[in-house]
């Protein structure tokens, strides 16, 4: 059995290349390209999506590897600049020879290394990028998250159904495709349900103070607020959101994921859609949150079970292709249907996986912040 060892490159602030024993040529080696935020305002996803791969390229390792060879993972930092994400693919594809990209964590920067993709044929994959549009660009291109209109669709019927909401106000960052995606899908879907949307609130990317839209928010009395932002920006206006006396229950899409880490007590009761709870009763997934924690001595996050599940979707289409080709690989991952971590996972015609989203409800237990398992949406 080779040993598995992790080598610190910079790119910037840093990224990491998993390697497989000293010595071997790359005719020994099945190489993979990953590429996410490592640093920057993301790097939580980033960060959470490599170790997920990490692990999951360790475990295979261990088990013999992908046909008869170890697994090279050769990770670079992007800081959610889709220049960088692009350099680094450029990189990746030429000097490395990489037919096969995981990444990168957001749609934006997804999206900047997919037209060309396509047009080589390599295959990409992302655990996190959300955006409708992002896998639109051709069938070499796919994703291990479901899309912002299912996001904001769940948020919706949750709200309506699991809350006996009526009257909704929305607050969105609507220079991000992510967080305008998840707003859109929710309104329409609110309101098709017979549902108001009492005040739409709106905010450019950088900003601090929602005074003004929370003014507006709390003087509409609302059952609900949809915030489907990322986690710094929902901190706060949790925070604000209070501060001006609106009690009713706040609520989100996958972008509060680490939100526990950083806001405070007022985010207590908030909900959010996800791929994934670590307080899972599947066996898959009970495994996976025992062995994230003793590698990496935290909680698994959703994010690190997505990029999990990306490796194995990999892995799987490899053993089933029998190759590494990527046109291979590409037709081998259209055709899956298994069990992952975060579901039953199969593909629609837009390399879109099919599989429910977890509701986590935001508690407060022995002083600290904590996601628990609130139920499932299945589409």
């Amino acid at each position: 059995m080779k040993n598995v060892h992790l080598l610190l490159l910079v790119f910037g602030f840093a990224a990491s290349m998993l390697f497989v024993g000293c010595g071997e040529d790359a005719g020994d080696t099945v190489n993979l390209g990953v590429i996410f935020p490592l640093s920057g305002p993301q790097a939580h996803f980033g960060v959470e999506s490599s170790d997920g791969i990490i692990l999951a390229a360790e475990e295979i390792n261990r088990a013999g590897g992908l046909l008869g060879r170890q697994i090279n993972l050769i990770i670079a930092d992007d800081e959610n600049i889709p220049a960088n994400t692009m350099s680094n693919f450029i990189r990746l594809t030429t000097q490395d020879g990489v037919g096969i990209v995981m990444g990168s964590s957001t749609s934006g920067a997804t999206s900047a290394i997919a037209p060309i993709a396509q047009d080589q044929g390599v295959v990409v994959i992302s655990p996190s990028a959300t955006a409708f549009g992002v896998t639109q660009f051709g069938d070499f291109i796919f994703r291990t998250c479901f899309i912002d209109v299912f996001q904001g669709i769940v948020g919706a019927n949750f709200a309506f159904d699991g809350l006996g909401a009526r009257r909704a106000a929305v607050l969105y960052d609507q220079g991000a495709d992510y967080n305008r995606g998840l707003a859109h899908a929710f309104i329409a879907q609110f309101t098709e349900r017979g549902g108001q949307i009492v005040s739409h609130q709106v905010y450019m990317s950088g900003a601090v103070d929602f005074s003004a839209q929370v003014t507006s928010i709390a003087a509409a009395s609302p059952d609900v607020v949809f915030l489907p932002n990322f986690l710094n920006d929902v901190a706060l206006q949790a925070m604000q959101l209070r501060a001006q006396g609106v009690t009713a229950p706040l609520l989100g899409g996958d972008g509060w994921d680490g939100v526990v880490n950083i806001a405070g007590p007022e985010i207590v009761g908030g909900l959010w859609s996800g791929s994934f709870s670590a307080e899972t009763t599947e066996p898959m997934g009970i495994e996976f949150v025992r062995a994230f924690e003793a590698r990496f001595g935290r909680t698994a996050t959703q994010f690190a079970a997505l990029g999990y599940d990306t490796m194995l979707l990999i892995a799987d289409a490899i053993r089933r292709a029998g190759t590494t080709e990527p046109r291979a690989v590409r037709d081998a991952l259209a055709a899956t249907e298994a069990d992952f971590v975060t579901g039953t996972i199969r593909f629609d015609e837009n390399r879109n996986p099919i599989k429910g989203a977890v509701i986590n409800e935001i508690q407060m237990r022995d002083g600290v912040l904590v996601n628990t398992y609130r139920t499932t949406v299945n589409p």
